[in-house]
């Protein structure tokens, strides 16, 4: 039996350096912020050397920009999940991501939003990261406003700014009241307020 097991756990193949180390960063930058994790630290997690770690990344930049645009695919898979099922109808879409935005962010180890805490983290306008963090909110804002239109609303710009405005503070506002009795339980409530009053004749 025990020897059955270890056979089957030598033909599994064993993750590649750059996969550890990537995961290792990921997770590290994560939990801890991106300024107080070295490269020391993150390949003593992985595994790995710092030798290693740069041959599959040219510098802690890159690597924290690589990072990032990981968190940001994972955003949008998440997104298109939650509004798929209301396809054709706008308003039930952003409600879903309104609804949706409580339970994802809420969590044992969530930090809120990776791309917001970074950008605190990344004053510098040339570091690759802070490209990828402002292309994305960029894109969240359009992505609102658009729902915005398709649902006719009286101001669909300001709208959609304020639903973003929304997002933005509610994570925040999670880190500080750590999910207990946060006021961002309330976001479904006021962004469906907003909504209401932006179609109304």
């Amino acid at each position: 039996m025990c020897a059955a097991k270890a056979e089957v756990a030598t033909t599994e193949p064993r993750r590649t350096a750059r996969d550890r180390i990537f995961d290792s960063a990921k997770d590290l930058f994560y939990r801890y912020g991106i300024r107080a994790v070295g490269v020391e630290s993150i390949a003593a997690e992985a595994d790995a050397t710092k030798m290693t770690l740069y041959r599959n990344f040219s510098s802690k930049d890159e690597l924290v920009a690589e990072c990032l645009r990981d968190h940001k695919r994972e955003f949008w898979d998440w997104w298109e999940t939650v509004i798929a099922p209301h396809e054709g109808d706008p308003k039930a879409q952003l409600l879903a991501l309104m609804n949706a935005f409580i339970c994802h962010e809420c969590g044992d180890r969530s930090r809120g939003c990776p791309l917001a805490n970074a950008v605190v983290e990344l004053p510098e306008k040339s570091h690759p990261g802070r490209a990828v963090i402002v292309e994305h909110k960029f894109l969240i804002r359009e992505r609102l406003r658009e729902l915005c239109r398709d649902m006719e609303a009286k101001d669909p710009d300001t709208l959609g700014d304020a639903l973003h405005l929304l997002i933005e503070g509610a994570y925040i506002s999670q880190l500080t009241f750590d999910c207990k009795d946060d006021p961002a339980d309330a976001l479904p409530r006021i962004a469906e307020t907003l909504i209401e009053a932006h179609l109304k004749k």
